[in-house]
């Protein structure tokens, strides 16, 4: 490594660089590391022993005696305790916001309703979550290195600006400048499937991938993307919107108008709520159907197409087949032109994986011209927060303050 900074800033960076060796490969050794970052023996002792003293790492047992008598060396370990982020996942219906130890351990966890606070402040809200949780856990503010934050919105990273989120009803809203009235550690923001896509490739089913695909299917239709182990956010921070892809020439000979203001045609067809809506409207014209009463009274959810298809409801099964063809197009478009190593599938609407993924596996695999393996979000409902964590790890300059 050709660096000509001074000696001091040179130890730093061997030092983060001997830390990140250690948290990525624990259990390790010295001379483990001394061979495989190229910094010597001598050297890496030293940087050790200082990490040690400080708490970022420990060291487990003397080494058992090898083969040849002499005695195995001493394991070095991430203290993945030594120091917590929070990571806060801020939803259309739902904020949930959760302590983590630096190896993606959540120690505490909580949430509450979107609607109930967007008028008095997201923000405000979490920092007391935040502060009720340190307080019970005993955690000292000084062990809190930041937070990491998902919204459902096309986000600015650099300025921390919200440009839209039309969920929250925020318009170029100034996310960081908010957080620093409310928090004196860092805060990182991004895209909330920028931000699951992270979290997946961290502690999830895209692990130890370079290139990753992950799609959010709920309300809306969205994807983070990740080529070289970098994340893709686009030119306006605008990559990975799905949603918009144009899945079926026909309808857009009509007057296309979205379900929701500024949503795409894909998520018309394929969307949590147009699933819903496409059922009430089929229902509606069938008075023998079991659910006519409810589809009468108003829209049904998209959670009951599922239940019904389930149960062999003709009209749910088309209803749903449908949404999976153009889902699965959607797929199909994406790979192509990506060729991720794995797409992970995540949101509401991928809850009834068991009924959607053979079929959308067929439908893709089917048109592509190499396969590609499609499985569903390991971390489920903490894709958020864990991703928000992972995004403030990645963000961060690093994890250990120099002076």
């Amino acid at each position: 490594m050709n660096f000509n900074g001074t000696p001091m800033q040179m130890k730093s960076i061997n030092k983060k660089r001997v830390l990140q060796w250690i948290q990525e490969n624990s259990p390790t050794s010295r001379a483990e590391i001394a061979a495989k970052i190229s910094i010597s023996k001598p050297t890496v002792s030293l940087l050790v022993d200082e990490l040690i003293g400080e708490k970022w790492v420990y060291e487990k047992g003397i080494g058992e005696s090898s083969s040849q008598g002499g005695r195995r060396p001493i394991h070095l370990y991430f203290n993945e305790k030594a120091a917590y982020v929070i990571g806060t996942d801020i939803g259309g219906t739902k904020v949930k916001t959760v302590i983590s130890d630096l190896g993606g351990n959540i120690v505490h966890s909580s949430s509450f309703s979107t609607c109930q606070f967007l008028e008095s402040g997201l923000l405000k809200q979490i920092a007391k979550e935040v502060q009720s949780m340190l307080e019970e856990c005993q955690i000292p503010l000084d062990q809190v290195l930041g937070m990491g934050a998902g919204v459902p919105g096309i986000t600015q990273t650099s300025s921390g600006v919200v440009l839209e989120a039309p969920s929250l009803n925020w318009i170029r809203y100034p996310f960081l400048a908010e957080a620093n009235k409310y928090f004196s550690f860092p805060v990182h923001v991004d895209n909330d499937v920028n931000v699951g896509a992270l979290g997946e490739q961290w502690l999830g089913n895209a692990k130890n991938k370079q290139n990753v695909l992950f799609m959010a299917v709920g309300t809306g239709v969205g994807s983070g993307i990740i080529i070289n182990n970098q994340l893709y956010r686009g030119y306006a921070n605008a990559a990975g919107e799905m949603g918009y892809m144009v899945t079926d020439k026909t309808d857009m000979k009509k007057d296309f108008k979205p379900i929701f203001h500024r949503y795409g045609y894909l998520e018309s067809v394929a969307g949590g709520k147009s699933i819903g809506k496409k059922l009430t409207e089929v229902i509606q014209q069938d008075p023998d159907h079991p659910a006519y009463s409810q589809a009468i009274k108003g829209e049904l959810p998209g959670e009951m197409a599922f239940a019904l298809a389930k149960k062999g409801d003709k009209l749910a099964i088309t209803v749903i087949e449908e949404a999976i063809e153009h889902l699965a197009y959607g797929i199909i478009n994406a790979a192509s032109l990506l060729n991720p190593e794995v797409i992970i599938l995540g949101g509401g609407v991928l809850k009834s994986s068991d009924y959607i993924l053979p079929k959308l596996d067929r439908i893709v695999n089917h048109y592509l011209p190499s396969s590609v393996e499609l499985k569903i979000s390991r971390l489920g409902d903490n894709a958020g927060v864990l991703g928000a964590v992972s995004l403030f790890l990645r963000e961060h300059d690093s994890i250990i303050k120099f002076s």
